[in-house]
């Protein structure tokens, strides 16, 4: 029976200075943070490709010009979002790596991310009504029962395992095994290549969810739900919204049902 890790990705308060929209139906858009490390000529990427911006995502609402140009960490990517082809994840710190290169093919890696609570017409970030952190005129449409009222934790998407390549030590997989295993990975574009881990998935079953799963309560964002403190390893004190999460198998089997009632 498969197992599953659950780490956080995508756009925060931090990096790039707003977290990614949920909606009112529990719908979302994936953001990713901003490319923060040097990269390699273009002439030296694995595939013939450009180093994506924001301009380059598909995304719902607008991004302030100052942002457009700036190179984004497409990591994690899935097929058919903002305009990719494979499902693959890489990761330079330990302590997301380790628990992830105890996967095996057939397992899952899942993504959840900090997400604010938006109005479906939310013009984008730094917008004249309210702002970056604002959450916006929601009562249009009132948000479903299991959403935060603010920001929460969500699981949006999740990567099939079909290879995994490196571990938590000091090194990593090299270059060029990365480079055969996820040669579009956006840390195959930095120099130098920095990933402990890298995650090759099947296309077919990766991808993101339709509706969030939510990680927090109804009643604040801060708050753990059961699907952190009685399925996951993580006890739901303190920060728990930054670090990763294992589910043994009937853990999963449980977080698979809940994934497929969203």
């Amino acid at each position: 029976m498969p197992r599953a890790v659950a780490v956080n990705v995508a756009a925060n308060t931090n990096e790039p200075g707003f977290r990614g929209p949920v909606y009112p139906d529990g719908s979302f858009a994936y953001v990713p943070i901003p490319e923060s490390s040097a990269t390699l000529p273009r002439d030296r990427f694995p595939v013939d490709e450009p180093l994506p911006t924001y301009a380059d995502l598909d995304l719902p609402f607008s991004l302030p010009a100052s942002l457009r140009d700036r190179p984004a960490h497409m990591d994690p990517e899935f097929p058919g979002v903002h305009g990719r082809d494979r499902a693959t994840y890489g990761d330079p710190y330990a302590i997301k790596a380790a628990p992830i290169a105890d996967l095996e093919p057939g397992d899952w890696l899942l993504f959840y991310a900090t997400l604010s609570l938006r109005p479906v017409d939310w013009p984008g970030p730094g917008a004249d009504r309210g702002g970056d952190d604002a959450v916006g005129d929601v009562a249009s449409a009132a948000p479903d029962d299991d959403l935060a009222p603010d920001w929460g934790a969500y699981l949006f998407a999740g990567i099939r395992v079909d290879r995994v390549l490196g571990g938590s030590g000091s090194d990593g997989p090299s270059r060029a095994a990365a480079a055969e295993a996820v040669p579009t990975n956006a840390h195959l574009k930095r120099d130098p290549f920095d990933a402990r881990v890298v995650v090759a998935g099947d296309p077919a079953d990766s991808g993101l969810f339709d509706r969030v799963v939510p990680l927090s309560t109804p009643e604040a964002g801060a708050d753990a739900n059961d699907l952190v403190t009685d399925l996951s390893s993580d006890s739901g004190k303190g920060p728990w919204w930054r670090r990763p999460m294992r589910f043994d198998a009937s853990a999963t089997a449980t977080l698979s049902d809940r994934i497929r009632r969203a």
